[in-house]
C-alpha cells in the first residue's frame, strides 16, 4: 500500500515551515550571520533617519538580503564540507575560501553602495 502523497499546496507550507526553521537557525547560531543581520538592523535604522527615496530603499533592502543569503550559503558549504571531511584536507580548506571569498565580494560591493546612498547625505 503506497502512502498517499500531500497536496501542492500542503508541500509549499512545509517547505515555508523549512525556509523558516533554516533561517530562524541562522540568525540565531551563526556569529557571522549575527554580526550582519546586527549591521543590517543598523543600516535600516540609518535608512529611517536619512529618510532614504524608495529606490534607495528597495536597493539597501536587496543588498541586506543578499549579504544574509550569501551567508547562509557559505555557511551551508562549511557545514557540507565539515560533515564531509571532518579533519583538515586543502581540497575542503580551498572550498571553504572560495566560499568566503563571495561573501567578500558581496560585502566589498555593499560597502560600496552604502557609500554612494550615505556619504552625500552625511556631507
Amino acid at each position: 500500500m503506497s502512502k498517499k502523497k500531500d497536496s501542492f499546496v500542503v508541500n509549499r507550507i512545509k517547505s515555508l515551515g523549512y525556509a523558516f526553521k533554516g533561517a530562524y537557525l541562522l540568525i540565531t547560531t551563526e556569529a557571522s550571520i549575527k554580526v550582519q543581520f546586527f549591521i543590517g538592523v543598523i543600516m535600516t535604522i540609518a535608512g529611517i533617519y536619512f529618510n532614504l527615496t524608495a529606490t534607495e530603499w528597495c536597493i539597501q533592502i536587496l543588498v541586506i538580503a543578499l549579504i544574509l543569503a550569501i551567508e547562509g550559503v557559505n555557511t551551508a558549504i562549511e557545514e557540507i564540507a565539515n560533515f564531509i571531511h571532518p579533519d583538515h584536507h586543502p581540497k575542503i580548506g580551498l572550498i571553504k575560501d572560495i566560499a568566503a571569498g563571495a561573501v567578500f565580494i558581496v560585502a566589498i560591493a555593499a560597502i560600496i553602495i552604502g557609500c554612494i546612498i550615505y556619504l552625500p547625505k552625511i556631507f
